[in-house]
């Protein structure tokens, strides 16, 4: 008897054990209940919760084509505020004759009705392709009938020609998730390098060797739980840097012969150089010699020749707006159309510093949007734009032609991401990106209190060095809602708004500006702050938590505001506002406030100054408790008494 009962146990436990062994790529049915479902319980306030998601990479033996699936199943909970999840957009990559197509499309809404489920499929109709580059366009649909309480479920298949364009995944994206998951199976004699970076751990986790379609494969699977939608700070230029992500890069395949991909930075150089999109252009040194313009061999310092070069090639072609490290239509083509990509321009400027007797390369960066570059496992695509560097007895100076605003050392935004790789012919290096110009933005207002209780004057906000190219470019994508944005952050009537850039690069906003509700009257006083509509009413060192990533300004910078306000004929101030002036022991971070009575008026100067362009996490304190100084400061008040 008590071998039976020894034997029932052993088989009970068998069973739990293999009831435990996770399953992946088994979508749950889809379950009614969750269409009842009143919020998440990750996150209360969540607009939407992915219920299921899942992302299979696999590498068809057959045809040798790289396999992508997805699915996914998202219930929403606010419409409004989860509109990411409304439209679903699948991009395709494409090189000559080959690229990747899409099938194997199915997407629903549900909905409850009546207490019954009802689905609601994706109609052909509402599908449509957009070209977004040379080499990618996306194919777009929307989701009908979508309500809060909602369920959205797709599922699609790509198949791609090319094996080492394996999409990077957020495992940590703003959305919740109940359940995520990430496999990647390949043939023994394909191989991939896994990259794995940030600080959650799966659940469920496999990797290892097994046979799968009749043949030996070595697979990569992860699998999450309840996790939280990730949680952003502000400062931060990129999160994505930080979050918890998955990619794999083809390390090499073994058809009949080894043949390896991933490299290290000197082979990338060789292959590069190698390449006729590349260092095929940048042999073309005829094109710089016939275009050099003849004043430049005269400049006998060369600092002043590379400027001079850096002009003119600056000035001379227009930036299409298409990134990469290669060239499209090739640098001969630009100079005839004077438009062309990153590529061509900055090339073409290397070409040109070359033929001007400078020590000038080309630098492969990887824009902030595009996250860093991984040091540790070489890889071309890491990189998506090139710039020119150019060595001189002093060190490197850095070149991006593709914008006007852009000079020495000056580069814009978007190129500030830690560092580059440098390719030259003798030897491949890392150069840091640290920008260390100083940006400066001044707000100037004058005006004065009129009869009938109301202020009028003049406004300008003029920024200098990477913040003019920030205002810039955010002017250039829109500029009525550019313009409008001053009214809506200050409640203020502006009228008669310019922009515009200066020869320097500086860009400045100047305006008229009238308002009603700046002072308040109690009897014979009247009240108002004089910083008027620039005051400091709120701290954006405002986070509770521990800070978890580094502060990043971009740029060195220094705010002055300075507001001259005319006081009203037979009015005196009854008391001046406090100044004050604090800074940290290293001198990094200062902020002063001064006011000062001259004649009729009354002139305050507030000035930040942060000495750097990024700082540690353990900064933040001292972040926190100036920008309240600065809140508490320019939130005072002054009474205007009657003679």
């Amino acid at each position: 008897m008590k071998k039976i009962l020894l034997i029932a146990f052993c088989s009970m436990n068998l069973l739990f054990v293999q009831a435990q062994k996770h399953k992946f790529l088994d979508p749950p049915k889809f379950n009614d209940a969750d269409l009842s479902k009143q919020k998440s319980a990750l996150d209360e306030n969540a607009p939407a919760e992915i219920l299921y998601k899942s992302l299979h990479f696999s590498i068809d033996y057959n045809t040798g084509n790289l396999i992508k699936q997805a699915f996914y199943r998202v219930k929403i909970y606010d419409k409004d505020k989860a509109e990411d999840w409304l439209n679903l957009e699948i991009p395709l990559y494409q090189n000559g004759s080959n690229q990747e197509t899409l099938s194997k499309m199915k997407a629903f809404t549900y909905n409850l009705e009546n207490g019954t489920s009802v689905a609601t499929k994706v109609d052909k109709s509402s599908k449509y392709k957009s070209k977004e580059s040379k080499n990618v366009s996306i194919t777009k649909f929307a989701f009908p009938n979508v309500k809060n309480g909602s369920v959205i479920e797709y599922q699609y298949e790509v198949t791609s020609p090319f094996l080492f364009i394996v999409p990077e995944i957020l495992i940590e994206t703003d959305t919740p998730s109940l359940y995520t998951e990430y496999v990647l199976d390949s043939p023994s004699n394909i191989s991939y390098n896994v990259n794995y970076t940030g600080f959650l751990s799966p659940k469920y986790r496999e990797v290892d060797d097994r046979m799968m379609y009749g043949l030996n494969y070595r697979t990569y699977r992860f699998g999450y739980e309840n996790l939280k939608a990730f949680k952003t700070e502000k400062f931060v230029n990129n999160d994505r840097n930080y979050r918890t992500k998955i990619s794999a890069e083809l390390h090499s395949t073994n058809y009949r012969e080894l043949k390896l991909y991933s490299s290290s930075w000197e082979q990338i150089k060789e292959r590069l150089y190698e390449d006729e999109d590349f260092g095929g252009e940048l042999k073309k040194t005829r094109l710089a010699k016939d275009n050099m313009p003849p004043n430049i061999s005269g400049i006998s310092n060369e600092i002043e020749r590379a400027n001079a070069v850096f002009d003119y090639v600056k000035n001379t072609f227009t930036w299409n707006k298409d990134r990469g490290i290669y060239v499209e239509d090739g640098i001969k083509k630009i100079l005839e159309t004077k438009t062309g990509n990153a590529a061509e321009i900055n090339l073409f400027l290397v070409m040109m510093l070359r033929e001007a007797g400078l020590k000038a390369d080309p630098l492969t960066i990887s824009t902030v949007s595009n996250g860093l570059i991984n040091i540790a496992s070489p890889n071309v695509s890491n990189m998506n734009f090139v710039i020119a560097a150019v060595q001189t007895k002093d060190g490197f100076h850095l070149f991006d032609a593709t914008v006007k605003q852009s000079s020495m050392d000056q580069l814009p935004p978007r190129d500030w991401n830690q560092f580059g790789i440098l390719i030259s012919k003798e030897k491949v290096q890392q150069l840091s990106l640290v920008n260390a110009k100083t940006s400066f933005t001044y707000l100037t207002a004058t005006a004065k209190i009129n009869d009938d209780g109301s202020i009028s004057g003049n406004y300008s906000d003029k920024d200098t060095g990477t913040y003019a190219m920030f205002a810039k470019e955010s002017y250039d994508e829109n500029a009525d809602k550019y313009k409008k944005q001053y009214k809506e952050n200050f409640a203020i009537d502006f009228t008669d708004i310019d922009s515009k850039t200066s020869e320097n690069g500086d860009f400045e906003s100047t305006m008229k500006f009238s308002s009603d509700n700046l002072i308040d009257r109690i009897g014979k006083k009247i009240i108002i702050n004089p910083m008027l509509f620039l005051n400091k009413n709120s701290n954006e060192f405002d986070q509770t938590e521990e800070r978890r990533y580094m502060i990043d300004f971009t740029s060195p910078f220094t705010k002055v505001k300075k507001i001259t306000l005319e006081i009203p004929e037979g009015y005196t101030i009854e008391e001046m506002p406090k100044n004050k002036k604090i800074v940290t022991d290293d001198k990094e971070i200062e902020y002063s406030y001064l006011a000062e009575k001259k004649g009729n008026t009354i002139e305050i100067i507030s000035t930040t100054k942060v000495m750097s362009p990024t700082y540690p996490k353990e900064y933040y304190p001292a972040f926190k408790q100036i920008w309240g100084v600065a809140s508490k400061q320019e939130n005072q008040v002054i009474s205007l008494v009657k003679k």
